[in-house]
């Protein structure tokens, strides 16, 4: 059996997922390049649903560095309690506002050298910033990400970074801006860690994955009720 789709199968992946969900957004909620960064770092280890509880607040009275700044590291931590890693979040989001201000002029700089420098910021969080915000062609490699790659054949790296290289290789170029908010959303809701729900997955018959549940048809499923919209 093959370990890894074609490009022509990946073309129709991505294009069967794109069907569903024409218009993928992130389920952050944010106002600005900065809110959005900042977003991205509280959701390491945490869901979006429990992210936008706290920022919903946040963000009312801090959305830019210096209100982030003036609010303090003990004020930041105040709205994000129910966070995990909380303590060390809340002093990344002061030290990357500083840094902001110190090194460029406030602005969220569009270089990915210069955002992995940030306090708190990684690959993964740089590379969803360059892709919402300025509309570069990224794959930001979460867990979700990770799991939808290999189990579709997409991808079968060890390490995100590997995985990412693989995704970018294939993910034909009209597919690029949306692939990261395809997989994750096909992860979030359908391709589930535990038990994955192929009888409905309306890639099931491209996918790789030997340990599919229950028998499957051989063409292409109906869409999931509600899968444009679907919240959680």
């Amino acid at each position: 059996m093959a370990k890894r789709l074609t490009k022509a199968k990946a073309e129709e992946l991505y294009a069967r997922l794109a069907e569903i969900r024409p218009d993928p957004r992130t389920e952050l909620e944010y106002t600005n390049a900065y809110t959005l960064l900042v977003a991205v770092v509280l959701s390491a280890q945490a869901t979006d649903k429990g992210v936008n509880r706290a920022t919903a607040p946040l963000f009312k009275i801090a959305d830019t560095p210096a209100k982030m700044l003036r609010l303090g590291e003990d004020g930041v931590a105040s709205y994000i309690k129910t966070i995990g890693l909380w303590r060390n979040k809340a002093k990344n989001v002061i030290a990357l506002s500083q840094a902001l201000i110190d090194q460029h002029k406030g602005e969220v700089p569009r270089d990915r050298e210069a955002l992995e420098a940030l306090p708190g910021v990684g690959r993964k969080t740089a590379n969803v910033v360059l892709m919402e915000i300025f509309g570069e062609g990224t794959i930001a490699v979460d867990t979700h990400v990770f799991r939808v790659g290999n189990r579709t054949g997409l991808s079968d790296g060890k390490t995100p970074n590997e995985v990412e290289a693989q995704l970018m290789r294939i993910t034909p170029q009209k597919y690029l801006h949306g692939a990261h908010h395809w997989l994750i959303l096909h992860g979030r809701y359908t391709c589930i860690a535990r038990k994955p729900e192929c009888p409905r997955c309306v890639i099931a018959d491209l996918c790789l994955y030997k340990d599919k549940t229950r028998a499957i048809a051989s063409t292409k499923t109906p869409a999931p009720s509600g899968a444009k919209s679907k919240k959680r």
